[in-house]
């Protein structure tokens, strides 16, 4: 089975879907019919281009979810 190639335009709602929707990696990519793995790539690769940056609820989440790692890897330095 060969690569699928997609549009930039699909990549692009998909980042979309989760940085402005809230939607997780994971149901972006199940709604979509598409690899979280590519979907995670995609979110990777646009977020920095404008326009894309993370707004709206989906924005919130996403920087929760990176705090919380955040402090879970600090609590765990501090540790050692």
């Amino acid at each position: 089975m060969g690569r699928r190639k997609f549009a930039r335009e699909f990549k692009i709602s998909a980042v979309k879907l989760v940085h402005e929707q809230g939607y997780t990696i994971p149901l972006a990519a199940k709604s979509l019919g598409v690899d979280p793995t590519c979907v995670r790539g995609w979110v990777a690769k646009f977020t920095g281009e404008a326009g894309l940056a993370p707004s709206g609820p989906g924005a919130l989440t996403a920087e929760i979810q990176r705090l919380r790692k955040e402090n879970a890897r600090l609590l765990m330095e501090r540790e050692i």
